[in-house]
């Protein structure tokens, strides 16, 4: 018998009893769905990840004074001030890794303009700290040298501020808005950035000059920095230097001894990024690998399918045997019919794979990502299982005896 002999006799079989051979394939169909959609949610994950650090800068360091300690109980990070100004200007001239760095003050007020009010976050900073996120200011300005060393009352917001305290298509720039009651000038907007790490909208936020910030809306705690330095390194490959002179430098300066823990934390944002992907790679090879067992699942059903029909069709096996049919062609029969079976439960568990993944990630928000080599492994993983699976049906079909079958009932 040729291929295409074979093959045709195999669908004949399996469309007898389609809703028998379609529950057959249920399991395969779900192994395979679950294994695509959870490998392209899982990339669209790290990807996201990956977005999101991106945007708030590959090569970007933060350094914020360390923690409290107070009868045996530790505070937060940044609890016990120890980041000096003195600490930033010397970051900045004596670490030839770091091409910038930028005090960020944060508090959060209530502001207003055109008759509307909003909550959001007011961070005091300098044009460095856009340099460091790698953030383009699309409309306006930023701010000019004068205006910082004067703390004078201007502000650069974000596209959330903008929208919530303005008409629609109306530009801010030169616009007056109060925060905490106190007037200043929008003189640029920031590029619409979207949300980042932790769900966090970047967006919704205001910046102001350091020193207005620690004039008019917080005050300072003297020789102290309120709040973090954000860094940036010469480049993403030099991050990892540029955080180890940080930290020899910070520790010469505030005279701590070998074996002395450090009185402040520096925080790498490349190494964060790397972590979360390989947390989340980790995830999705691991409900990956749970996928998989839908498919042996599968493998297991098409296998008693196949059994039942070796049983149900004997007396044809005998028959086939008696007009010349050789062993080998029963098995093959039977392999391709189980092949047939696996495949077609692969093909249509891609789809349903792929359905579920564009609607999950749809709903997170997420691009989704799927892998033509994965569809492959996935659809060549599903007829494996099928072949596996049918081998032990189609021996015993082979090994019948012609005249026994013959007589079967």
């Amino acid at each position: 018998m040729n291929p295409l002999q074979i093959l045709v006799i195999a669908l004949r079989a399996l469309t007898r009893n389609k809703l028998r051979s379609f529950l057959t394939t249920l399991g395969v169909i779900i192994g395979v769905g679950a294994v695509i959609a959870m490998t392209a949610i899982g990339t669209g994950a790290q990807s996201q990840v990956e977005k999101s650090f991106e945007s708030m800068g590959s090569n970007m360091l933060m350094v914020r004074s360390g923690s409290s300690r107070s009868g045996g109980m530790r505070g937060g990070a940044g609890s016990q001030p120890s980041i000096t100004w003195s600490d930033l200007e010397a970051i900045k001239e004596e670490v030839p890794s770091v091409l910038y760095a930028a005090p960020v003050l944060s508090s959060t007020a209530q502001v207003m303009a055109e008759g509307q009010n909003w909550n959001t976050g007011v961070s005091g900073t300098t044009n460095d700290f856009f340099a460091i996120r790698n953030w383009e200011i699309v409309g306006g300005r930023a701010f000019e040298q004068s205006e910082l060393k004067s703390g004078a009352k201007v502000a650069i917001v974000g596209q959330t501020v903008v929208d919530n305290l303005f008409v629609p298509l109306a530009d801010p720039v030169g616009s007056q808005m109060r925060v905490a009651n106190i007037p200043f000038e929008i003189v640029g907007v920031l590029k619409k950035r979207g949300t980042g790490g932790g769900g966090h909208d970047q967006d919704d936020a205001i910046y102001i000059p350091e020193r207005t910030f620690r004039a008019k809306i917080q005050g300072g705690l003297g020789q102290f920095v309120r709040g973090m330095i954000f860094v940036g390194a010469t480049s993403k490959e030099t991050t990892s230097l540029a955080q180890a002179e940080i930290e020899a430098l910070l520790r010469e300066r505030h005279r701590i001894k070998d074996g002395e823990e450090d009185d402040f934390r520096v925080r790498n944002m490349a190494d964060m990024a790397e972590a979360m992907q390989q947390s989340t790679a980790t995830m999705t090879s691991l409900l990956a690998g749970i996928a998989l067992v839908s498919l042996v699942v599968g493998g297991i059903g098409i296998m008693n399918i196949m059994l039942v029909s070796v049983t149900e069709r004997t007396r044809e096996i005998g028959l086939r045997m008696a007009i010349g049919a050789k062993s080998f062609d029963i098995l093959t029969q039977f392999l391709v019919e189980a092949a047939v079976l696996s495949t077609i439960g692969g093909a249509l568990g891609i789809g349903a794979g792929i359905g579920v993944a564009t609607l999950l990630t749809g709903a997170f928000g997420w691009p989704m990502k799927v892998q033509p080599d994965i569809i492959l492994v996935a659809l060549g993983f599903s007829a494996a299982v099928g072949i596996g699976f049918g081998l032990w049906p189609a021996l015993k079909a082979s090994r019948l005896d012609p005249i026994q079958a013959l007589r079967y009932e």
